[in-house]
């Protein structure tokens, strides 16, 4: 953006917002879909070994060992899934402000809320980097929290349905 015309701060326009989504640490994951998976499956390792922890302490699962398993296994599933959620919401919210006619901005930090129309030119310009490197990202985060959602709900109906 041209500073001398564009009112809105550094920090606040769309393109640097991108960017330091970009250069996250966390939310440069899902840049491909493969590094996003590997980390989502560590993720879940973790958190099924946690959620075993925690679940043994309970009577109940000692005596029916596949069941108490099943359980963790399922159930850890919940934090690979908030995970992917984050990281949707965080770039839709850029692929939004990237799309958008209009920029909302705050100069002084006193919830002055102020809008700027983007120029013709800008709003192209960042309409390409929506399309180009944002919207492949958004759709793996969706095909990845439908493949996890699929799995959880397998878990649930398997516990609803089976007497082990």
């Amino acid at each position: 953006m041209n500073e001398s015309k564009c009112p809105v701060p550094k920090e606040q326009q769309p393109t640097n917002e991108f960017i330091a989504l970009s250069k996250s640490t966390v939310y440069s994951w899902p840049k491909t879909k493969k590094s996003l998976i590997l980390v989502l499956i560590k993720i879940w390792i973790i958190a099924f070994i946690i959620f075993l922890v925690i679940s043994s302490g309970s009577i109940y699962f000692k005596t029916y060992l596949l069941k108490y398993i099943l359980l963790s296994l399922f159930s850890s599933l919940a934090i690979p899934l908030l995970v992917s959620i984050r990281l949707y919401l965080g770039w839709n919210h850029v692929f939004k402000r990237l799309t958008s006619e209009r920029v909302e901005y705050e100069e002084s930090g006193w919830y002055d809320g102020q809008v700027w129309i983007k120029p013709l030119v800008l709003k192209e310009q960042e309409s390409l980097i929506a399309s180009i490197e944002v919207k492949p990202i958004l759709k793996n985060l969706i095909q990845i929290f439908s493949i996890i959602s699929v799995l959880a709900l397998s878990g649930i109906l398997l516990f609803q349905y089976n007497n082990f």
